[in-house]
């Protein structure tokens, strides 16, 4: 079983900052990729940044220059650090691990729980 939890949401003020954190447990052999999407009321959920175990990573190009995405391996955590917060950043954001290869020899994706952002003064 494969468990991510996320941390790190809240309320800020427009043009401040928040870092999210998820982190992946459960028997774990590999992660190929983790990432962000996020989804506000009323609309579909969207991708916010990917990154690969490369480290290669992927932006929506709503967030280019303002977001960035950073990867622990070893701990098998993925952070988002978001500045310049703005109001349409609200909503909530859900942490993605694509490719997991379990002890079991089991491929499959998982999501996390979603946590709250709100950008509001």
């Amino acid at each position: 079983q494969v468990q991510l939890v996320e941390s790190g949401g809240g309320l800020v003020q427009p043009g401040g900052s928040l870092r999210l954190s998820c982190a992946a447990s459960g028997s774990i052999s590999s992660i190929n990729a983790m990432g962000w999407y996020r989804q506000a009321p009323g609309k579909q959920r969207e991708l916010v940044a990917t990154i690969r175990s490369s480290s290669s990573t992927n932006y929506a190009d709503s967030v280019k220059g303002r977001f960035t995405i950073s990867r622990d391996n070893a701990k098998n955590t993925v952070y988002l650090q978001m500045n310049s917060l703005k109001p349409e950043d609200t909503a909530v954001y859900y942490c993605i691990a694509m490719g997991v290869m379990t002890t079991a020899r089991v491929l499959n994706n998982y999501w996390g729980q979603g946590t709250q952002v709100t950008v509001s003064s």
